[in-house]
């Protein structure tokens, strides 16, 4: 019998892989770059330590710092293609979602409400739906506070706290995929303190208290040690400390961090980030009435995932996920619904066979295997969505005797990546933090036509420019000399160097 977090976990499985939503998957040109990174380390049995995608960055040191999962990814789209990228993709996503509202209802969690939870965390994350390595970090992060709070309650209750040792286990793992393990260290720090706050406020009147503040000297002790040994996992990288000095180079840009726009701050106009406010409202409400209840680190919790998520638009899927595994246990059910949802709860957490998450996981898996057919029918079919991207633009440039670098915007350079490298190399990618901020302060100036647009032309080779139809670049290099346009569709044009007029990029065009 199937569980609800069974049924989550298949039904969001299914809508991942067979209908358009696969197509949303990809709509990240990203993934395509960390593809191509990971057949050139099965390839040459080496992770890559400078950058060999880009003309202008070539030879250059580059931090490949998801190399484990661009490995993954890379065997899946060599044997199957990707269908095989989506498929991870939905595994991981559906096992996030279907864990969270099990982590719900083993707390105790009305399971009405732990559904109207899952549901709004999962609205508010689909803005992040994508193949990229993120996802993972949001298995990681589950994993990681799951740990940590069961950790606190057993400690509470029974003095025990053995599951944090296989912390640094998966820090191994985490630092390898993404680098968004400098969150389980936030979590980390928030469980000391909380640990360490009821250690030097527990009182030792009675029997009862002097026992608590034992434990609590034990845990802080204990999460100590596991933060150590987590800091020592983390270094098991193939840049060892120099990776936190680049991530913190990284984030501390200030240009960057204001021009990418997953790390700007949410716009509130938008589904997802409305379905985050109602979760924002939401906790607010419970701690109004009920804050008295949380425990330290659940505070401390609630204000870390309230600030991480209006800082940046990318933080969403992990503030939602936090938010409703601390608020859920504390919103109130009426005694008349309460006996039922308990013996409904009971009942879920007792169902632990997940024979049919194991069955949808090797079916779908065996579709991808065959082509994406199941018989006659092909319900599996992931492609890059030619709306969004140039693929008819690449097809035409793939069939062409072109060598040379391409110039397109930073958010398609990593599909140019997948369709024509080692052919053909880019000038820009998304990499920001390969790039750098002088780099893109000089490619903004050019994609946004601004005075001295011609300055990156003429400083950085160029071949051919595939930009959006409707661009402003597009309009100007229409009448600028030394540019021809060779192709376009609805979605792209291309323009390459016209030797007849001299090639000069910017000739004629007055500023």
């Amino acid at each position: 019998m199937p569980s609800g977090a069974d049924l989550i976990f298949v039904a969001l499985l299914g809508l991942l892989v067979f209908t358009p939503l696969s197509v949303r998957l990809l709509g990240d040109a990203g993934i395509g770059w960390h593809i191509r990174t990971g057949e050139q380390i099965l390839a040459t049995h080496s992770i890559p330590g400078v950058d060999s995608f880009s003309s202008t960055m070539a030879g250059r040191p580059w931090f490949a710092w998801e190399w484990l999962y661009d490995v993954a990814v890379g065997q899946l789209e060599a044997s199957l293609g990707l269908n095989g990228v989506v498929w991870l993709t939905a595994v991981v996503v559906a096992a996030v979602f279907a864990w969270t509202f099990r982590l719900l209802i083993a707390r105790g969690t009305n399971l009405f409400v732990a559904v109207v939870l899952v549901l709004l965390a999962l609205s508010a994350s689909m803005i992040h739906f994508l193949a990229r390595p993120h996802v993972v970090s949001w298995l990681f992060t589950l994993a990681w506070f799951s740990i940590l709070d069961s950790s606190e309650r057993e400690c509470v209750e029974r003095q025990r706290g053995r599951r944090l040792w296989a912390l640094p286990l998966l820090m191994l793992v985490w630092v390898n995929v993404h680098g968004g393990f400098l969150v389980g260290f936030v979590l980390l720090g928030v469980f000391l303190l909380g640990a360490g706050w009821s250690w030097f406020t527990a009182k030792e009147s009675r029997i009862e208290d002097a026992l608590q503040k034992i434990g609590a000297a034990k845990r802080v002790r204990n999460l100590a040690w596991v933060g150590l040994l987590c800091m020592a996992a983390s270094l098991v990288n193939p840049y060892g400390w120099k990776l936190y000095a680049h991530v913190y180079s990284y984030l501390s840009n200030r240009f960057l961090m204001d021009h990418i726009e997953e790390f700007q701050s949410p716009n509130f106009h938008g589904v997802a980030q409305k379905c985050f406010l109602a979760l924002l409202l939401i906790a607010v409400a419970v701690l109004a009435i009920r804050g008295r209840e949380l425990r330290i680190s659940q505070g401390l919790t609630v204000l870390f995932t309230v600030y991480a998520g209006l800082y940046a638009s990318r933080n969403i899927p992990v503030s939602s996920i936090l938010l409703v595994l601390v608020v859920g246990p504390l919103l109130p059910t009426s005694r008349l619904a309460q006996g039922f949802f308990q013996r409904m709860g009971a009942v879920e957490v007792g169902l632990r066979g997940h024979v049919w998450p194991i069955l949808a996981i090797a079916g779908t898996l065996a579709i991808a295997a065959n082509g994406g057919r199941a018989g006659s029918s092909l319900p599996m079919d992931a492609h890059f969505d030619p709306r969004r991207m140039p693929v008819e633009a690449v097809n035409y440039l793939e069939k062409s005797d072109l060598t040379g670098p391409v110039l397109s915007p930073d958010y398609w350079g990593g599909y140019v990546i997948y369709r024509l490298y080692p052919k053909t190399q880019v000038v820009v990618d998304d990499r920001h933090d390969l790039y750098g901020e002088q780099f893109f302060k000089s490619y903004l100036k050019m994609m946004h036509v601004e005075r001295g647009w011609e300055e990156f032309l003429q400083v950085h080779e160029t071949s051919c420019v595939l930009v959006p139809r409707d661009a402003g670049l597009a309009n100007l290099l229409v009448e600028t000399k030394g540019w021809k346009s060779v192709y376009a569709d609805d979605v792209a044009i291309v323009f390459v160097r016209d030797p007849v007029s001299g090639g000069k990029s910017g000739a004629g065009v007055s500023n």
